[in-house]
This record gives structure tokens, C-alpha cells and sequence, in this order.
């Protein structure tokens, strides 16, 4: 048994190549073999976000504090708050991150095949953060 007590501190910044603005990050749950499935707290600031990505197992959000953007290739750029959980089927292009006005805290899970979780891609234009 292992106890991370919530007061362990805010997390750590992100490599900034995969997002845009200032976000920090908490790890929860780091897969160990066997396991596969990494959760990580995420805080947005407002503005801030994520690049484009995938990922190869699918990923779910459960945002819990404040509001957030996501948006998958193709769609609409939809607003979540505390409660809503968004789930992007695996390969699925997306981005998600704070409104421009708020902050945005949730929890995303994902599963580690070969040895990531994600696929990084380019900035999200600010066109299509804006809407």
C-alpha cells in the first residue's frame, strides 16, 4: 500500500512543447507492469491548453474544478465544467484546456501501449481556441 497525501504540493509544469500557457500537472497513478493506466490531476490556467494529440488507448476526463474547453477534429469547441467526464475513443484528434476566463482543473486517465500514452502534434491554432 502506498498514501500520497493530498498536501504532497500543487504537481510540476509539463514539458511546455505540449501545451500552451501555464499549466501543472500531478501525477496520481504511474502505470507499473502489469498495469497500464496513468491518471494525472491537470490545472489549466486561463488560456492555457493542450496541443493537438491522441491517444492510442482512448483517454477520459473528469473535470472538478472551474471551466474548461474541449474539442475534437471536426466538431464543435464545446464548454465542460465540475462533473461533466469527456471520453475521446482511441486516435480520436483532440485538444483540451481552460476557458479563456477561468482556470480549469481535471483528471484525465489514459493506458501506456508501448511505452506512451499520447501522441503529441502541433499548437492549436488560437482561431480555433477563440471559436
Amino acid at each position: 500500500m502506498e498514501i500520497e497525501r493530498a498536501d504532497a504540493g500543487t504537481g510540476t509544469a509539463p514539458d511546455p512543447s505540449y501545451f500552451t500557457g501555464e499549466v501543472r500537472m500531478r501525477r496520481l497513478q504511474d502505470a507499473e507492469d502489469p498495469a497500464r493506466a496513468v491518471v494525472l490531476s491537470v490545472t489549466f490556467q486561463p488560456g492555457a491548453r493542450t496541443n493537438w494529440h491522441t491517444h492510442p488507448l482512448g483517454q477520459t476526463l473528469i473535470v472538478t474544478d472551474g471551466r474548461g474547453w474541449v474539442q475534437r477534429e471536426g466538431g464543435p469547441r464545446e464548454e465542460v465544467g465540475p462533473g461533466d467526464v469527456i471520453r475521446f475513443p482511441a486516435g480520436e484528434r483532440h485538444w483540451h484546456g481552460a476557458t479563456a476566463d477561468q482556470a480549469m482543473t481535471h483528471i484525465a486517465i489514459q493506458e501506456r501501449l508501448d511505452g506512451r500514452t499520447a501522441d503529441w502534434q502541433e499548437p492549436v491554432a488560437d482561431a480555433d481556441y477563440s471559436g
